[in-house]
Parts: C-alpha cells; sequence; structure tokens
C-alpha cells in the first residue's frame, strides 16, 4: 500500500474524530447490542501534545474509539483519571473491561500500574501487565531474554558518558548503532546513531543522555531489511496470529536506510506486505517465540531487522503499540484485512475473553 493509500485511510478515520458529541443507537437497535459495560480510561493530556508522557504507553482517539464502541455495546464511557479517588471509583462500578492504554499513576509519590490494579480488583482490561511490561520496556532487558532463548539479536552493551573512555575498552566493534535504552517511535534516532569511530560515538551518547536523559543501548549495525511483526493472541484460546510487515525507508543524507524520529512523525515510510513466504515464516516463528517469552498479552508488536546476509535479529517488542493508524493497524489491515473499527472491536471482544 503507497502512502497516498494510507493518508487517504487516515483522513476518513479522523474525519470521525471532530464529532464532539456521540449518541446512542435507538432503542430499537439497542437491544441488539451486547450487554458490556465498557469505560476508556485516560489521562489528562500535557499543554504541549509533542510532550512524551512516560506513563503512556499508547495514545488513544477516545473519542473514535467510543463512537466504534458505543455501536456495538450498551453502556461505554470515557474516565478521565486524576486522583487515586478517581481510580477508587472506577474500582467500584466494576466496568466489564477497561480500554486504556495508561501504563501507570502517580499518587501520593508511589506508583500504581493500572492493569494490575484492575486485576486486584476483578476487572478485565486489554493489553498486558507490569511485569510484561518492564521486560519490554527496557531494550537490554528484552535482548538478554531473546538471547537466552537463543533468539539472534545483534550484540550490545549498554553505556552512557564516561564510562567508555577510548576505543579499546568498546566490547564491540564499528560501526555501531546508538538509540536510547529506552522509549518509542524512534525518539533519539537520527542520522547520526551509525557511527563508525570513537568520537561519533561519544557525541552521540552525549546527546541522549542530554535530550532525553537515558543510557544507551549499543548495537552492532544491522544493514538489512526492516520488519515489524503484529501479534494478536486469543485470551481464550492462547492461539496467536502474526501479521508479518515490511517497512521501507529512502536512503537518508548518509547514504543508509534508517528509520528515525522524523521519518515516523512525518510518515515518510513505506508499508509493505511480506510475500516472501521463507521471510514471511521466518518472522513468524521468531515474533511467536519473543512475544511468548516476554509474556505479552493479548496484543503487541515485535520488530526485526536483517543483517547483510538476509538472517533476522530481534530488535525490540511492543506489548502496548499505538492504536491510530501506526504499524499496529497496518499490520491488521495488510494480514488480515479488516479496517481500523474491526481492529478496535477485535481487541474489545478479545479483552472481555
Amino acid at each position: 500500500m503507497n502512502n497516498k493509500k494510507l493518508l487517504e485511510g487516515k483522513i476518513e478515520i479522523y474525519k470521525h474524530i471532530s464529532q464532539n458529541v456521540v449518541t446512542f443507537p435507538k432503542n430499537n437497535i439497542f437491544s441488539k447490542l451486547i450487554k458490556r459495560s465498557i469505560e476508556i480510561v485516560t489521562v489528562p493530556k500535557p499543554e504541549d501534545l509533542n510532550t512524551n508522557q512516560a506513563n503512556v504507553g499508547i495514545i488513544l482517539d477516545e473519542k473514535l474509539i467510543f463512537k466504534i464502541l458505543s455501536e456495538h455495546y450498551t453502556e461505554v464511557l470515557i474516565t478521565e483519571i486524576k486522583t487515586k479517588k478517581d481510580l477508587t471509583k472506577l474500582a467500584a462500578r466494576k466496568p466489564d473491561l477497561v480500554f486504556s492504554g495508561v501504563k501507570y499513576f502517580h499518587f501520593n509519590n508511589k506508583k500504581i500500574w493500572l492493569n494490575d490494579y484492575l486485576e486486584l480488583n476483578d476487572i478485565l482490561y486489554i493489553g498486558s501487565n507490569k511485569s510484561s511490561l518492564l521486560k519490554e520496556s527496557n531494550k537490554s532487558r528484552a535482548k538478554k531474554i531473546m538471547h537466552k532463548l537463543k533468539i539472534t539479536t545483534a550484540k550490545f552493551f549498554t553505556t552512557e558518558p564516561g564510562e567508555h573512555k577510548n576505543e579499546k575498552s568498546m566490547p564491540i566493534k564499528f560501526p555501531l548503532f546508538v538509540k536510547p535504552i529506552t522509549g518509542g517511535d524512534s525518539r533519539g534516532i537520527d542520522k547520526n546513531s551509525i557511527v563508525y569511530n570513537y568520537p561519533s560515538f561519544k557525541k552521540k551518547v552525549l546527546e541522549i543522555k542530554e535530550n532525553q536523559h537515558l543510557r544507551c543501548l549499543v548495537e552492532k549495525y544491522l544493514s538489512g531489511k526492516e520488519y515489524s511483526v503484529g501479534i494478536f493472541k486469543d485470551n481464550q484460546s492462547g492461539l496467536i496470529e502474526v501479521m508479518p510487515i515490511e517497512i521501507i525507508v529512502k536512503k537518508n543524507i548518509n547514504g543508509h536506510h534508517i528509520l528515525d524520529f522524523d521519518i515516523k512523525k512525518n510518515d515518510e515510510e513505506e508499508v509493505i506486505a511480506v510475500l516472501d513466504i521463507k521471510i514471511f515464516n521466518q518472522l513468524s516463528i521468531l515474533a511467536k517465540k519473543s512475544f511468548i517469552a516476554l509474556k505479552g498479552k493479548s496484543f503487541g508488536r515485535i520488530d526485526f531487522k536483517m543483517d547483510h546476509l538476509g538472517n533476522p535479529h530481534f530488535i525490540e517488542a511492543n506489548l502496548m503499540p499505538g492504536l491510530r493508524t501506526g504499524y499496529f493497524y497496518r499490520s491488521c489491515l495488510l494480514n488480515l484485512k479488516i479496517n481500523y473499527e474491526d481492529m478496535i472491536l477485535k481487541i474489545a471482544a478479545n479483552g472481555l475473553h
């Protein structure tokens, strides 16, 4: 699918968002709705919408999701959680399902993980729990888990300014790829992320520390193609559906194909179906193993990159993938041939299991 068609699809989807008031169907249709209560849980948005909220794994289009779910379920609410009291009230209402991209809250200097809190109150939710999210969010930790299972991943080490004082102290030879150890959306990744010598390595590590305030994950650079695999795990049967896609990026000014922050932000990459059956099967097997290793639940996304010989390497996982029109949606569209509404309904129905 080319970028023009994807853009047209996005325009059609986001037309719905402008409808601020959504009403339930008339009584003659209401009786056909599924009798379940669903609360779409959000937190206050920052004044600067470009600010990254560390406690939010999925930025939801809550009005659009509300409209979709309201046409199929009897009771749907949008709930903004501002205080611990709001959270307590949510638990007391005991909805059948909480549909949320929030990872945790900070109340009274205490971190409360939403999905674990819901489990304690016997409330169903979408996505994975705290334990799995912690395994996934730290890229070094996730790679160590894969290494133990003999799932190939690029050689790596972690560092920050001052730790590796010269090239001899570095455990892997150049060229290397430098990125923040946590975070999504390719934040901190740009044309300078591939480094060929110690001065450029030192400069990039310092830049990430100053801008993202994070340690760096430093990997052996892989020059091959880039892939992502969407995952659906049926909560009832345990069956896993895999949805591989290839991500194509034009060469940058340095002649490299890098899926960096600006390319993602400006939607400049091309996403296509994986037609090579051998690669499709390789990615499917590795994605399933990776998802199971992280004890993922419901849905997620696993990213891979090929080396120069075409061998797939685990890059990272996302157990709370974006639910707008990003890679997870495109993996559903290209593999399952389902639209945005069907994707949201599939996630909700699975959560209700």
